[in-house]
């Protein structure tokens, strides 16, 4: 067959490091192209926002 899926292809987040399609925001932190476009903070509960700000800490961390 000449059609087929071809498997998506995949970035990194540059702020929290995570996979990504390119060309989309990204759905764990909300930033693309180093820009803050969504508050995905906003949104979570206390526990959340406690987890998610460790992660990014330790992500930003791991990036140095």
């Amino acid at each position: 067959m000449h059609i087929f899926i071809k498997p998506a292809s995949l970035t990194t987040c540059q702020k929290c490091s995570k996979p990504v399609r390119p060309h989309i925001v990204c759905k764990h932190c909300g930033f693309y192209k180093g820009k803050d476009m969504l508050n995905i903070l906003s949104k979570l509960t206390k526990k959340e926002k406690k987890v998610m700000e460790q992660e990014m800490k330790t992500a930003k961390k791991d990036k140095k």
